[in-house]
């Protein structure tokens, strides 16, 4: 079983990551919480993830769920642990915070564990009857942040290396199209954004393009 992967960050997708460790991609799933934590990293970055790893007789594909801390694991086995709550129900419906869906839990809050994706009153009742008194520790967990220049250089370096290594372009080329993205509009917060006005630039260079 696979419980802990380190490597290369090849791809971003909406719902998990394209992961390279030994020559071999793996496909890893990462419920919301983690997910928010991949924004802005950079294509190519090294990225070590505590994994999940289910494979059953009923689904013989492997399911890769990967988490950024060992006790974000330790909580997901619990959640899934609860009647009627797979691995891949749990990967959708945590869009909260750890923290805060344990001190829901805790506390008996059943609104609270209904806003989470997939989760209606009967199965956020199983939720409280199971778990409630062993959440303590994961209660106490905060969210994960990343502070927003590293966000930013992240968003950079992960543009540039998608049109160095992807796209054809040369290093010194990608750098000055991003470059000159930026300085026309300094509010891009997404890679989609940034590649569109990077791709604006290219376009107003080209003979016959208005400026």
């Amino acid at each position: 079983m696979i419980g802990y992967i380190e490597g290369k960050l090849l791809k971003i997708e909406e719902d998990g990551i394209l992961l390279l460790a030994n020559q071999i991609g793996y496909e890893i799933l990462l419920p919301a919480f983690v997910m928010k934590t991949f924004k802005g990293k950079a294509i190519g970055g090294e990225v070590p993830l505590y994994i999940y790893h289910q494979q059953t007789e009923r689904q013989p594909k492997p399911v890769l769920i990967g988490f950024n801390q060992g006790l974000e694991k330790d909580f997901f086995q619990l959640f899934i642990s609860v009647e009627a709550i797979g691995p891949l129900k749990a990967v959708r419906a945590l869009t909260l915070p750890i923290g805060d869906i344990a001190a829901s839990i805790e506390a008996g809050d059943v609104n609270s564990l209904k806003s989470l994706k997939g989760i209606g009153n009967r199965t956020a009742q199983k939720i409280i009857a199971t778990l409630k008194g062993k959440m303590g520790k994961f209660a106490l967990m905060r969210e994960t942040t990343v502070p927003e220049k590293a966000v930013d250089e992240d968003l950079e370096q992960q543009v540039i290396d998608v049109l160095v290594q992807q796209l054809g372009h040369k290093m010194a080329e990608a750098r000055q199209l991003v470059t000159m993205a930026f300085r026309s509009n300094a509010a891009i917060s997404t890679p989609e954004a940034l590649f569109e006005e990077v791709y604006r630039v290219q376009r107003s260079q080209e003979p016959g393009v208005e400026k």
